[in-house]
């Protein structure tokens, strides 16, 4: 399949516009539109359930079987992902895009030796096999930070550790240098050095190809890191969006600065108790009318109880869906 990766607006890579995923009748993800700019970082970040995986899923439609795309287009350049059939799909996954699970050991095929799992995409995608591919995997693996490569390749998932698998994961989506990486949480369970060194070879593959990464996270530091636009989900949708150094210096909407807070200061006093935000998540068939968040939202007026729009707030590119943003810097 001969694939074009020229869209109209060269300068966009992913375009995601009003996606909705439905599971039993309810939006989990309601209206969700994000681009990502060739070669950027978009950090997707926000609480558990807040649809950042199911968003993260659609792109590639690898939606778990109770979910469904009901509404929404999805362009990874000029290629419109939702027309695509099995044979178009096949094209794009691990070549032009790639994902990173969140679950190594779930992802990974018991039955196969790592090296090969690492080749599958070369041999799949650029007619690289035998002795070549086996050198290119072995290559990754190291470059992803496993000591003793070529007999690591040679081993089976059950024999590698939970972060090791992780990185042969990574290495495996990383291999054919794909356009669009999707990162969901891909340095959960690596200890801190390799996490470092991970989001340095993410770095390095968007400085040397371009490559565009969507990363879901909760870590706001690496997001800090590593960003360079984010957008915060809640209750299923974008509640704020714009570049890094707005959403950490200037929050608009509560949630982002109620979430940012959480985030324990280096400089801060060592006994002193971790903010928190009040309240819970209601599941997805207990959201409230309107903002989503107005039950856990210390700026909440009767205003709320109608869906706010995700509006311009006060720099270009910055969008906020809150009735109050003019008064989200006065919260403590």
């Amino acid at each position: 399949m001969s694939i074009n990766l020229e869209p109209e607006d060269a300068r966009i890579l992913l375009s995601i516009e009003n996606l909705r995923v439905r599971i039993a009748g309810v939006d989990v993800v309601d209206g969700v539109s994000l681009s990502a700019r060739q070669g950027s970082i978009l950090a997707i970040v926000g609480e558990s359930g807040c649809g950042k995986s199911l968003t993260a899923l659609s792109i590639l439609r690898l939606l778990p079987g109770a979910a469904r795309m009901a509404e929404g287009e999805i362009h990874v350049g000029d290629i419109r992902l939702s027309t695509l059939d099995g044979k178009g799909l096949e094209a794009v996954r691990g070549n032009v895009a790639s994902i990173i699970f969140q679950e190594p050991i779930a992802s990974l095929n018991p039955l196969m030796r790592v090296g090969a799992q690492v080749e599958e995409a070369l041999t799949l995608h650029r007619g690289v096999s035998g002795a070549e591919a086996y050198r290119q995997a072995v290559a990754m693996l190291a470059q992803v930070g496993i000591a003793d490569a070529e007999r690591r390749a040679n081993q089976f998932p059950f024999e590698l550790s939970g972060g090791m698998c992780q990185r042969v994961m990574i290495a495996a989506a990383l291999i054919c240098r794909p356009r669009l990486l999707i990162a969901d949480e891909p340095t959960t369970a690596l200890d801190v050095t390799i996490q470092a060194q991970i989001l340095d070879l993410m770095k390095h593959l968007r400085d040397e190809v371009g490559t565009t990464i969507v990363l879901i996270t909760h870590d706001m530091g690496v997001v800090a890191e590593m960003a360079d636009e984010v957008a915060v989900m809640y209750g299923g949708r974008v509640v704020e969006c714009g570049p890094v150094d707005m959403i950490f210096d200037a929050p608009a909407h509560p949630y982002t600065r109620l979430l940012l807070a959480t985030v324990p200061k280096l400089d801060g006093d060592r006994k002193s108790l971790l903010r928190t935000i009040e309240g819970t998540v209601p599941g997805a068939d207990a959201w409230p009318e309107g903002c989503r968040f107005r039950n856990r939202c210390p700026l909440a007026s009767e205003i709320c109880g109608t869906r706010p729009p995700l509006a311009p707030v006060d720099s270009v590119g910055h969008m906020a869906a809150c009735w109050h943003s003019s008064q989200v810097g006065e919260l403590a």
